[in-house]
């Protein structure tokens, strides 16, 4: 159990760093702790090959007394590219090997408690996948992978993120929300959470995005509740790239990513692609 944050300190998070693109290679080069007490959680989609995420990883090991990290779906992509072949829940655990030899704990490893300002929590990293159920409208995976195919909205996964050895996503995806209950229902139920996941728990965030086929990969109505049944005081996801603050059943959600340079680059960004998630804003 990792116990940490006990001189203050703030719990920072960030998703989607893309490191594969120069420009945000050089801004995550900047990021910095504003104390040697700071954590910092990372909501998946580093990158795709093995060595930009282990770069990345490195990097901000270094800089941060402790660094969470929750797969996204990038980080499972098996690119041609990638020296690293390694396919499905393989390539998964090769991800978690590489993390533990770094020392950045990871959704296999014992949830940690911050003890910070804002806490005492437990940080629960999650690897949960999507099962198809955001933006089916309860029609049903193949009706709503037929009208997204027909629409040209297909996400990449369909062909660089392969579920071995689950028959399907969705299959990995339920036994991945098998194993996380179980977790989470041994960590200690006197201490509330933060909930880090690539996804949003919910299918609210995804209501707004541009194309609302490409909910289909954003998550899973199976998690809809759980920031309530595991206590959440804050939720942390990313994936959308369309970082904001909401609040569903009064408790703050997190979208905390970065994106693309041409995403990001229009904005005007103050401080860094760095969220404060603990202690909570006011």
């Amino acid at each position: 159990m990792v116990h940490g944050g006990w001189g203050g300190g703030r719990l920072l998070a960030v998703s989607d760093l893309h490191v594969a693109f120069p420009d945000n290679r050089a801004v995550v080069e900047k990021i910095l702790p504003s104390s040697d007490d700071d954590w910092l959680l990372i909501a998946g989609d580093v990158a795709e090959r093995f060595a930009d995420i282990e770069w990345a990883l490195t990097l901000l090991k270094g800089r941060f007394a402790a660094v969470v990290w929750a797969p996204g779906n990038h980080e499972l992509w098996t690119p041609r590219e990638d020296p690293v072949q390694l396919r499905g829940e393989h390539r998964y655990l090769a991800l978690v090997e590489m993390c533990r030899g770094l020392g950045v704990l990871t959704p296999e490893d014992p949830y940690p408690i911050w003890r910070g300002l804002g806490g005492p929590v437990t940080v629960a990293p999650l690897f949960l996948l999507y099962d198809y159920t955001f933006g089916a409208n309860g029609q049903g995976k193949w009706p709503a992978l037929q009208r997204a195919h027909e629409a040209g909205v297909v996400c990449t996964d369909e062909y660089l993120l392969h579920p071995d050895p689950y028959p399907t996503r969705d299959a990995w995806c339920r036994a991945r929300l098998a194993e996380t209950r179980r977790r989470l229902g041994e960590r200690d139920p006197r201490l509330p959470t933060v909930l880090v996941n690539h996804y949003p728990l919910v299918r609210e965030p995804t209501l707004i995005l541009r194309h609302p086929e490409f909910a289909l990969w954003c998550g899973t109505e199976a998690t809809a509740d759980w920031h309530l049944l595991y206590d959440a005081v804050a939720v942390v996801y990313g994936h959308l790239h369309i970082p904001r603050t909401t609040y569903h059943d009064g408790v703050r959600f997190e979208e905390v990513s970065l994106g693309y340079p041409r995403e990001w680059g229009p904005r005007k960004r103050t401080g860094g692609p760095v969220r404060t998630i603990l202690p909570a804003p006011e």
